[in-house]
């Protein structure tokens, strides 16, 4: 690939990227423009590529993901939830409560992969593809967490009545905004669980980066 292909390749995926930065809104063209320093001309033909594939959706001068990427997700999705077994297996069996996997979409988290532990007389059942907002439930807190401080997040009874939650982000994977956490109808103590959790989101960042380079 030449360099001015690869700087067009670049500048293409940036423009992907601050059109999902807008969330569950759309973005612009000027925004987009703004947001990647290109010019709108330059934005409308770095646009034309990601509408032929279905990745971007424009209306006017408003552009939306496309569900070209869900596609692309489906393929994806198998093999994070199959990354993160065995992590979340190990966390469910530890601490007594479900573990699950979350990664955000837009301004909400969704749960892509989900263990129980096999020992406990009672648990929460968390389904996969259950969704809720980031800013409710602890799962979507701790994709919005800057680094310091516990490095967990926390909740009680925000989703499910007498549910409680703990979760810490993954970290240091490109293109992924996700948490692991566990959710229990006994409460948590975070002290002892959120250690736990942080050292399993960590150990599945590790995984990922492993598998991706």
């Amino acid at each position: 690939m030449t360099r001015e292909g690869s700087l067009t390749l670049d500048r293409g995926l940036a423009l992907l990227q601050a059109v999902a930065d807008a969330g569950g809104g759309a973005a612009t063209i000027s925004e987009l423009a703004v947001a990647i320093g290109a010019s709108r001309a330059a934005v409308y033909r770095l646009l034309v590529p990601l509408s032929e594939r279905g990745l971007v959706w424009r209306d006017g001068t408003k552009v939306r993901l496309g569900v070209g990427l869900l596609r692309l997700a489906g393929q994806v999705l198998p093999q994070l939830r199959d990354a993160a077994a065995p992590v979340l297996r190990e966390l469910a069996e530890k601490v007594g409560a479900t573990a699950h996997l979350s990664v955000a979409q837009g301004d909400q988290a969704l749960a892509v992969a989900v263990v129980e532990p096999t020992w406990t007389s009672f648990h929460v059942a968390y389904r996969i593809g259950t969704r809720h907002p980031l800013a409710a439930g602890a799962a979507g807190r701790a994709m919005t967490l800057r680094p310091g401080g516990d490095g967990w997040a926390t909740s009680t009874g925000e989703l499910e009545a007498g549910a409680s939650g703990v979760a810490a982000p993954v970290r240091g994977v490109p293109g992924l905004r996700a948490s692991v956490g566990v959710v229990s109808l006994e409460p948590l103590a975070a002290k002892e669980v959120g250690p736990q959790v942080v050292a399993a989101a960590a150990r599945l960042a590790d995984i990922l980066r492993t598998e991706t380079s």
